[in-house]
Formats: structure tokens, C-alpha cells, sequence
């Protein structure tokens, strides 16, 4: 292609776009969420990490994973605040095998935001409670949650 007709397509194609419509886009429309939510994730591995679950947490009424009523109270216990809720009773394995997990949405009409990477399944149990068990992510070997008076599994190398 020579210089004058790439500069005269060059100019063709300029002089189309100036006539099309300018008309803003038109933004999706959003489904209402209200009361108590939370968009929760889970990452096997660190935040670069491709195995990632996640599900909408609803708390009016509890819904979004199987255990949505517990997560809900011990989230209501806290006021929204993951980081504030008190540690399980359990006995965990020093298995590095890292657990990523975030949450965001909001409590009381006040934004979440929440990212954390525990050392393994049984840590971010223990830290989270029920908040995000959005599957069964028991660490083999370990019972879960830990309970006085329960015989626990011995794990090869921890301290019982």
C-alpha cells in the first residue's frame, strides 16, 4: 500500500468515527443487595494462586453456604469484624499448606473488606469460625471443630 492511500484510509476511517453517535454506555443493572452481605473467597495457595471459590453470604435470612446461619451469628457476635472473632478451641498441624481468603460487602451499612492467608485449613478455621467453610477443607488427620473431652486423630510430628 502506498503512503497516499494509507493516508487517505487513515482519514476515511477518522471522518466515519466522528459521525457515529456519541451515546454514553449503558451500565448493567446491579440485583439490590441489602442487609448483611458479604462476597467471600477462598484461594488454595497463595493470592496468585487459580484455585479460587467463591459464593455470596447473605444474612437475611442465612444463605449462601451450608454453614450460613453459624457464619451469620458469629459475624452478628462481631459486628461484621472477621478479624474480631474469638479463636476456636483447636489444635492445628504446622503443615504449610496456604489458605488465602477475602471478604467484601458490608455490616451494619458499613463497608467490609477482609484478606488474610492462613498457614493452612485447620489455622483459618480456628481464626474464622464458620465464615468461610464455603466446602469441607478439613486438614486429613485433624477433627474439626475440637471439642473438650474428644478424642483427637494423632498427627505424625505434632504435640498433642
Amino acid at each position: 500500500m502506498t503512503t497516499k492511500t494509507t493516508l487517505a484510509l487513515r482519514g476515511a476511517l477518522i471522518a466515519a468515527a466522528a459521525l457515529l453517535p456519541v451515546v454514553p454506555a449503558q451500565a448493567a443493572p446491579r440485583p439490590a443487595v441489602t442487609g448483611n452481605w458479604l462476597y467471600l473467597t477462598v484461594t488454595n495457595g497463595d493470592e496468585r494462586s487459580r484455585d479460587i471459590n467463591g459464593t455470596l453470604l447473605l444474612c437475611d435470612p442465612p444463605q449462601g453456604h451450608s454453614q450460613a446461619a453459624r457464619a451469620c451469628a458469629e459475624l452478628e457476635a462481631v459486628q461484621g469484624d472477621i478479624g474480631r472473632i474469638p479463636p476456636g478451641h483447636s489444635l492445628c498441624p504446622m503443615l504449610y499448606a496456604p489458605v488465602t481468603v477475602s471478604a467484601r460487602g458490608e455490616w451494619d451499612g458499613r463497608p467490609v473488606e477482609y484478606s488474610h492467608t492462613f498457614a493452612n485449613a485447620c489455622e483459618l478455621e480456628a481464626r474464622t469460625g464458620a465464615v468461610f467453610a464455603l466446602a469441607d477443607r478439613a486438614v486429613p488427620g485433624v477433627r474439626h471443630p475440637v471439642a473438650p473431652g474428644v478424642r483427637h486423630h494423632v498427627v505424625p510430628g505434632v504435640r498433642h
